[in-house]
């Protein structure tokens, strides 16, 4: 369990971070995800786990891969 809340909480944050870098707004997500804007903030807070098709949906919207909004980095 207490992994799961510090992956939920790396999303969290990594998902907020990427929509300041691309300078959209929670309403912009909302329409793009259909999601509501209270359920990207929830998202944003890590007090709600995402969906996959919300996860899938984000990380297109911010062209980035599943891995790296997850925050996952490879060892090498």
């Amino acid at each position: 369990m207490q992994d799961e809340n510090f992956y939920n909480q790396q999303l969290a944050k990594n998902i907020k971070a990427q929509r300041i870098k691309n300078k959209h707004s929670q309403e912009y997500l909302e329409e793009l995800t259909d999601r509501t804007r209270e359920h990207i903030n929830r998202l944003e807070k890590g007090r709600e786990t995402i969906g996959f098709t919300t996860f899938i949906r984000l990380a297109k919207v911010f062209n980035v891969s599943l891995d790296e909004l997850a925050g996952y980095e490879c060892e090498k």
